[in-house]
């Protein structure tokens, strides 16, 4: 089984320009409607489609409503990332910082408002 995560938006270019030029995201597949984007590493796929379009059964036209949904991104290195995205002046959501658990993690939104968590994942620190 694989997920690929969808959200209906209206935001397609912008979506395609953040997820691509800023998170290295590549282009599976794209028409006017829609738009299939895959990880660096090709493990994850996202898609973003348009609201109320008619080729689309009424369960995907209404639009995402910007709020309630996040992604996770692990990476290698979240220090990188976040000097990258500073530099192109990314507004960062939730600064680069260390948890008790041992992820280092900071966050940015997507243009549809979507929460998307950068972590590196760490075994906790020993007692």
């Amino acid at each position: 089984m694989k997920l690929n995560a969808g959200i209906v938006t209206p935001n397609l270019a912008a979506s395609k320009n953040f997820y691509t030029r800023l998170l290295g995201f590549g282009v599976t597949f794209e028409n006017e409607f829609y738009l299939l984007l895959h990880t660096p590493n090709r493990q994850a796929e996202i898609s973003f489609l348009l609201p109320q379009h008619p080729s689309q059964q009424p369960l995907f036209q209404k639009p995402f409503q910007g709020q309630g949904i996040y992604l996770t991104l692990e990476v290698d290195d979240a220090d990188k990332i976040y000097g990258d995205l500073k530099r192109q002046n990314v507004e960062i959501k939730i600064d680069i910082r260390d948890e008790p658990w041992g992820d280092r993690h900071f966050a940015i939104e997507d243009p549809n408002g979507v929460g998307i968590d950068i972590v590196k994942y760490s075994p906790p620190p020993a007692k």
